[in-house]
Formats: C-alpha cells, structure tokens, sequence
C-alpha cells in the first residue's frame, strides 16, 4: 500500500469536510440532482469515448495508484549483480536455479531467454517490445483518468447553467430558487472535487510511477545482456548505477 497515496486522499478528504462542518451542515452539501449530473455524466462520457472493456478497468486503474512496488531500484542492481556473480562462478545455467525465487515477471522471462541461449540482440528485441506494450497499457489506464479529470469540471458546468436556468425561471417562486440555486453551485462543486481530488491526482501518480517503471526495466534489460555476455560483476555494478541518482551509488574503495 502506497502510504502516500493513502495520506494524500485521506487528507484532501478531511480538510473539505472540516471546512463544510466549520461554516454549516454536511447535508447541506448533498444533493441528488447535483451528484447526478456530475457522476453520471462523467460515467456516460469515459463510456463514450472508451470501450467498455476499457472503463471497467477504471476501478483496477484507481487501484493500482494504492499500490506500491516493494522493490527499488538499488535492490533490483544488487539482484542482478548477485546473478552475475554466480553465472561467473558457475556458469550461466546456474542462474535457472534462481529463477523461482524471482517475482518480478519481466526480469524472470528475460532470464530465461539468456539461460535458453538467445542472442543478446535477440533478447533486447523481445524485452523492448514487451516494455513498449506495457507502456501503452499504462499510458491508456491514465488516458481514462485524464478524460475524467477534465470531464467532471464541464458537466459541473453543465449542471450549473441548469441550475441557473430552472432558478430564472421560477423568479415568482421563492420557495424553487434555493433548489435551483443549489444545483447551480453544487454541480460546479462536485465537478471540482472528482477531479480534482481524485482524477488527476492519481492521473499525475500513476505517470510518475510508469516513468520509474521504465527506467527499472531498461536497468533490467541492460542487465541480462551483461550477465550473458560474461561481464565483470564490479564493471556492472558501475553501470547499472548510473541509473541511480549520484548520491545512491556505491562509494568507490
């Protein structure tokens, strides 16, 4: 679980909710017209402009923003290096012994390929293809999410010229203006909140974290091709550390 994530929510949440009960009344803020306008339009237009298939995956998409991979970047070199260390010793097979105490896929298949005797270009063609696939997954999830983000504010637009229209026409009845007035003012609200609390935040996190995921991966393809071709383990520990900032690296001796 991503504590970040979780504590940011947690606290935009918060700070709304103690704003609204410091000036009045929760319920003062629901209302069904409003969250109608605004939820249901937002649903109908990610239905619009995506597959089904596509919007369903929305509630995996928000899920995976709550994740966090255990695994850094540092501990992803030191694993590659200690696999290094053994193929020198023990040759390339020996590496098969390790793969079942390897999660990450990526890294699993692409050692396989260099137990199998792939070719390096052979290896580096299947990994980079892989990597692009799994960027344009990624990079269509946040798609949805940034459609929704600019999505909400319109229809709590929408939903606020509603508001005003119904409100100028019932001027003679004073008891329809306060209804109409709070649809006007409570779509934009609502609008703002999807958005802005949950669209595109977790649109900017979930960019931020394909971003480390690529550059994980290609530290991993630059990986393998080392340890098949036999490289010394201290010269790939110094180059795979260029992928870390210069303050991570290993203090030369």
């Amino acid at each position: 679980m991503d504590k970040a994530t979780v504590i940011g929510f947690v606290v935009a949440i918060s700070c709304i909710v103690i704003s609204i009960l410091l000036g009045g009344s929760l319920l003062a803020f629901f209302d069904v017209p409003s969250l109608f306008i605004v939820f249901g339009g937002t649903i109908a237009c990610l239905l619009t402009s995506y597959p089904m298939t596509e919007v369903k995956s929305l509630v995996k998409i928000i899920k995976n923003a709550f994740n966090e991979d255990s695994s850094t970047i540092k501990d992803t070199i030191d694993l590659l290096v200690s696999l290094s260390e053994r193929a020198r010793r023990e040759g390339i097979l020996a590496i098969e012994k390790a793969l079942q105490e390897i999660d990450d896929d990526y890294l699993k298949g692409g050692l396989r390929l260099a137990v199998d005797g792939s070719e390096p270009d052979t290896i580096k063609d299947a990994l980079e293809i892989e990597l692009e696939n799994i960027e344009i997954r990624h990079k269509n999830g946040q798609k949805i999410l940034d459609t929704g983000g600019n999505m909400a504010p319109a229809y709590g637009m929408i939903g606020t010229l509603i508001g005003l229209v119904n409100m100028l026409q019932n001027m003679s009845d004073p008891a329809a203006i306060g209804p109409a007035m709070a649809v006007a003012l409570l779509t934009t609200l609502y609008g703002a909140v999807l958005a802005n609390v949950i669209f595109v935040p977790l649109n900017t996190k979930l960019a931020f974290r394909t971003e480390a995921e690529m550059l994980k991966k290609s530290l991993v393809i630059e990986g393998i091709i080392g340890i098949q071709g036999g490289d010394n383990p201290r010269m790939l520990r110094s180059k795979l550390e260029t992928y870390l900032p210069p303050g991570e690296r290993s203090k030369e001796e």
